[in-house]
């Protein structure tokens, strides 16, 4: 992250409750955080702290009840469902634990689905595609369908596809979930990668290593900010006058 980076999300004292029968859940108790463009976050915290609601909030696919979201110099926090969904096709791209691929599709299919919606001309949406799939290393898988790739081949799919649209932002929810170590460790790899092409990557994970591949770690409980601080590794970095 750079001196001179601009502030690409910013959260003022958000707060979300729902209704549940009788009674009044609160999931976010006033959450102030600011991320800068290509800030590399982990989002942690016990079951229940709210870090999936605030994961939602900030990818757009929920409002909050009150406070204020700002993303990329926009209040996104008061608007319409069509709104936050044309946001979150330009800004944002998802990786999801369980790879929410679709299983007649090929992986280059399913990576080219979301330059569909934006009206792309087939032979861009295959080229881009093509590039992305590169990237993540499955450019020889491009035909296999879902149940034809193995559980971290996957979420490569997932993740190529989270990068189709150029977004600046890359929301991973629990991206490791479902692998085992050494799989999990080739994937937190290629998210390295990612943030070093200059993505922001917001991380929600509750695996204490998983999380220290992240540059800050952000730690919720009972939907409040418990800590927020740069990993040890990227202050070190930081004290002898590294830049990251």
């Amino acid at each position: 992250m750079h001196a001179n980076s601009k502030e690409i999300i910013r959260t003022e004292d958000i707060k979300k409750t729902y209704q549940m029968g009788t009674m009044v859940v609160k999931a976010l108790n006033g959450v102030t955080i600011s991320i800068m463009e290509n800030e590399y976050v982990a989002l942690m915290g016990p079951s229940g702290s709210g870090k999936s609601t605030l994961m939602n909030v900030l990818g757009c696919l929920d409002s909050p009840t009150s406070g204020k979201y700002i993303l990329d110099n926009q209040d996104v926090s008061r608007m319409s469902d069509s709104e936050l969904a044309g946001i979150r096709n330009r800004q944002i791209g998802f990786v999801f634990q369980t790879f929410n691929l679709l299983p007649r599709l090929s992986a280059l299919d399913n990576v080219a689905l979301p330059l569909v919606y934006g009206g792309i001309s087939r032979r861009q949406r295959t080229e881009r595609a093509l590039e992305v799939l590169d990237l993540v290393g499955l450019g020889d898988r491009t035909h296999h369908k879902p149940n034809e790739l193995s559980g971290g081949q996957r979420q490569r799919v997932a993740i190529a596809r989270a990068l189709v649209s150029n977004p600046s932002i890359i929301l991973a929810d629990e991206p490791t979930g479902n692998l085992d170590t050494k799989t999990s460790y080739e994937i937190m790899e290629i998210f390295e990668k990612v943030h070093q092409a200059g993505n922001t990557i917001i991380l929600v994970t509750h695996e204490i290593d998983i999380s220290e591949h992240a540059h800050r770690i952000i730690k919720l409980r009972d939907g409040v900010v418990e800590t927020d601080e740069l990993n040890q590794d990227v202050k070190k970095l930081l004290d002898t006058g590294v830049e990251s």
